[in-house]
């Protein structure tokens, strides 16, 4: 069986560019959130249920208005479980199937709440993305076009680093003063060598 790597980090720690690179050493990276989109995109029993729940203004031309959706599940946590709950188990079943298609060494899964959610544990080994709370909101403030009081809220829905840390088993610093690549080519060789990190 192929040895799975999760890879999480909290919004805007750059978890993104971290899996580009892995993709770049060859890795196959299955990104969960990009899957969750498609799926509430293109699945006609996940548009109707968020339809019948949030009426149809929450698609604008036939996909889905994220921006709208983002503004009611980040304030309400019941609606944010619900609509995890509709989706996460389809994104589950669409990387259990394509997993069964890669080759290679190990396997990435991508995802925002990898711990949160609980699906680390399907993993071998999980990795922590980090970057400091000022820098991350920057980042986010420039990327989403958001108020940083916006930010600071999400960031508040998400599990602190330091939650992830006793979870992870290792931990690559995002922070623009060190170096990314050379942490993530001693990780891929430690996993490809040794099948872990530690």
């Amino acid at each position: 069986m192929t040895l799975t790597v999760g890879i999480t980090g909290g919004i805007g720690s750059g978890k993104s560019t971290v899996c580009k690179i892995f993709k770049l050493l060859g890795i196959p990276v299955f990104e969960a959130d990009l899957v969750a989109r498609e799926i509430m995109n293109g699945n006609p029993k996940v548009i109707a249920e968020l339809t019948n729940w949030f009426g149809h203004e929450i698609y604008t031309n036939g996909a889905l208005n994220r921006k709208k959706l983002a503004a009611v599940i980040f304030e309400n946590e019941e609606w944010l479980r619900k609509v995890n709950a509709l989706v996460h188990p389809l994104v589950r079943e669409t990387f259990i199937n394509w997993t069964s298609s890669q080759t290679g060494p190990y396997i990435i899964y991508e995802a925002a709440i990898l711990f949160e959610s609980g699906f680390y544990q399907l993993m071998n080994l999980n990795i922590l993305v980090t970057a400091p709370e000022q820098l991350r909101i920057e980042r986010v403030v420039t990327r989403d076009h958001l108020t940083a009081g916006q930010v600071i809220d999400r960031m508040a829905r998400q599990w602190t680093d330091d939650e992830k840390r006793k979870l992870a088993s290792a931990e690559i610093a995002n922070d623009n003063t060190t170096l990314i690549i050379p942490q993530i080519v001693e990780i891929d060789k430690k996993i490809k060598t040794y099948g872990k990190i530690w």
